[in-house]
């Protein structure tokens, strides 16, 4: 089955693209597609263990299996911002 894989900030650029295609036998998880990606693309193990998944725009733990054209997002952690004027 095929699955669309989307990469958001720094993952985009360590990923080295925005969007994949790729193929997962039945019953593969979220949390085993980042492993199987990872593989590929060494670049991304910064990044283990603090990765939000999303599938088909809903957030999900890795133990989600996936289904013939899901939608997969990989989203790092974000920071930044300021308390500066909450009271």
């Amino acid at each position: 089955m095929e699955v669309r894989v989307r990469f958001f900030a720094a993952l985009r650029e360590r990923a080295g693209a925005t969007e994949l295609v790729w193929r997962v036998p039945p019953q593969t998880t979220v949390g085993e597609l980042w492993e199987m990606i990872g593989r590929e693309r060494p670049a991304l193990a910064e990044f283990r263990g603090s990765v939000a998944f999303a599938r088909n725009q809903e957030y999900v733990d890795s133990q989600t299996p996936l289904q013939d054209n899901d939608e997969v997002a990989f989203i790092p952690p974000v920071s930044g911002g300021s308390r500066a004027g909450y009271v």
